[in-house]
C-alpha cells in the first residue's frame, strides 16, 4: 500500500494545499470553500481559478474503489473531448453522481483529470502515477 505523500497546507484559503501535477511539471494550490454554492474545491493555477464541486473528492474515491483497478487520468480542457474510460471523462459524464460536470465555472470546467488526482493522493485516498504522460490512478 502506498504511503500518504507529504503535502504542505491544510486545505483552507489561508493555508491551501500545495500540489504538483502528476507529471511533476507544474505546481498549484487547492483549498475547500464550503461557503460557496455548491460547496467547492478551489484550484489556483497561476492566475487562473478553477472550481470543482467539493463532493468530487468522495464521489471519485467511491468510483475508483468500486472499479478496483488503475484508471487513466486523461486530462483535457473543457473545449476538447475527453478520452473514453478516463478520470476526465468520468468527471464530465452524465452517468456520474452529479449527472455531468464536476467543474463549476463554464469555460474552466475541464482538467479534472489533472488537478483532482493529486489531491486524492495527498488526502491518502488514491495512488497516482508520476510519469511524464499517460498517468493513471487507483483508490487506496
Amino acid at each position: 500500500m502506498a504511503t500518504k505523500p507529504k503535502v504542505k497546507g491544510s486545505g483552507t484559503k489561508a493555508s491551501p494545499w500545495e500540489l504538483t501535477t502528476p507529471s511533476g511539471s507544474s505546481t498549484y494550490l487547492m483549498y475547500r470553500d464550503e461557503t460557496s454554492n455548491p460547496p467547492s474545491i478551489v484550484c489556483i493555477v497561476g492566475k487562473t481559478e478553477l472550481r470543482y464541486q467539493l463532493r468530487a473528492i468522495d464521489d471519485l474515491h467511491a468510483m475508483l474503489k468500486k472499479r478496483g483497478d488503475w484508471m487513466p487520468l486523461g486530462s483535457a480542457d473543457e473545449q476538447k473531448p475527453a478520452a473514453e474510460g478516463t478520470v476526465e471523462a468520468w468527471g464530465r459524464s452524465p452517468k456520474n453522481p452529479v449527472g455531468g460536470w464536476y467543474g463549476i465555472k463554464k469555460g474552466l470546467r475541464g482538467r479534472f483529470g489533472m488537478y483532482m488526482p493529486p489531491l486524492l493522493e495527498a488526502l491518502g485516498l488514491a495512488e497516482v502515477e508520476h510519469n511524464p504522460k499517460n498517468n493513471r490512478m487507483r483508490a487506496i
